[in-house]
């Protein structure tokens, strides 16, 4: 496995580099980006397709740097200061456990303040140089694309926050004895959550200006699946912890490589399982038994899919239906591979269920009920039709 970026270019590449960034970091930033461009692209092809449509919006010219504009920049300023510097300033911390460092409270808070200050000062010198003595009221068009600076920032605070109260309820027992600090501090983080609270926040920004959630979710969907599928990389690479239960069945093609079938996952981020002998560093374990590698079958499937989704997307052109198999593929998906997967369950309705399976039935009957109602809503258009 490999923890840094620098270990995955030394295998791939026999290169030998300083670069001690986080494998698992490292794709979930791409998966950011590649997400960011898939929904940048869907808006721009959807208003050209005339789905959804420039609107006006109120600002007040020359009246200075508000509140809301201090807060954000404010916020985005600590966050550099304290992870960024803060990852040079405790860099043998941050070398030890970069994914640990990273989702924890470690970090530079001086360092977060002055980075925090500096910003509030360059957004109210910005705004000042653009002060009138009588600000003005006016009215701009906006394209819908040119919410997306907003729409991806918010969605990644509040994805980042689902992540973890999604792997609060995963890992149940572990927290049981947690404080809310010990909560924070703990480095799990569940996609699936982050995905459905990432969507919530966009769909709302995007109905408060005046979009339809149902296009907004078609829009949507595909930069989600690309984000899921890209994210799991991550996953797959680091060896996070999520992997499958014991796998002791014999292969059933011989010409598959053993790690797509059961993997002890060497090297993995975790340190979890039995030291690996002669290893010296900061990742030396391995799983005691090979475990099926879910996270491998994961990117497969939904980066399949997405290539799928992606290719026919222009021909479904009904409202609603794009959103409808986003959402059986991720239900489907992901209740299936959760019967390998190690992770606490609840009892519902005679079932013992995983809190992922709970909210892939959510995420099924959700498809069936949009799929049911596009098709009487189609099948009321025709008879309407009818002389």
């Amino acid at each position: 496995m490999f923890p840094t970026v620098s270990s995955l270019l030394e295998y791939l590449f026999g290169l030998k580099t300083l670069l001690i960034v986080p494998t698992f970091g490292f794709f979930v930033a791409l998966a950011f980006v590649l997400s960011y461009l898939t929904f940048l692209s869907e808006f721009k092809r959807k208003e050209k397709e005339g789905v959804i449509k420039p609107f006006k919006k109120q600002i007040v010219e020359g009246a200075g740097a508000s509140l809301t504009d201090y807060l954000e920049y404010g916020f985005l300023g600590f966050l550099i200061g304290f992870k960024v510097i803060g990852a040079f300033v405790k860099m043998q911390l941050f070398s030890q456990a970069p994914l640990k460092f990273i989702l924890s409270l470690n970090g530079s808070w001086p360092a977060g303040l002055l980075v925090a200050m500096l910003f509030i000062y360059l957004i109210y010198w910005q705004k000042k140089q653009d002060q009138l003595e009588k600000p003005l009221q006016k009215e701009i068009l906006l394209h819908p694309y040119q919410l997306m600076p907003k729409l991806i920032i918010w969605a990644a605070v509040w994805g980042f926050l689902g992540a973890k109260v999604f792997n609060l309820l995963e890992n149940l027992p572990k927290y049981q004895t947690y404080g809310l600090v010990g909560f924070i501090k703990y480095s799990g983080l569940t996609f699936l959550g982050g995905l459905t609270f990432g969507a919530i926040s966009y769909l709302y920004i995007g109905y408060k200006n005046g979009m339809r959630l149902i296009d907004l979710a078609d829009i949507g969907s595909p930069g989600m699946l690309v984000a899921y599928g890209v994210g799991r990389i991550g996953c797959q690479l680091s060896g996070d912890g999520d992997w499958g239960i014991v796998n002791t069945y014999a292969k059933p093609f011989e010409w598959l490589p053993n790690w797509m079938w059961s993997f002890t996952f060497p090297h993995n981020v975790l340190n979890e399982g039995v030291y690996i002998s002669g290893c010296s560093g900061n990742y030396c374990s391995e799983l005691a038994q090979g475990v099926f590698p879910t996270s491998f079958y994961e990117v497969v499937l939904i980066l399949s899919c997405f290539l799928l989704l992606w290719f026919f997307r222009r021909k479904l052109k009904t409202p609603g239906l794009i959103f409808c198999i986003y959402l059986l593929i991720m239900g489907l998906e992901r209740f299936f591979i959760e019967m390998i997967r190690v992770n606490y369950r609840y009892d519902l309705l005679g079932m013992r269920l995983s809190e992922a399976q709970i909210v892939s039935l959510i995420f099924v009957l959700l498809a069936i009920a949009i799929g049911t109602s596009i098709l009487f809503n189609q099948n009321k258009l025709k008879k309407n039709r009818l002389p």
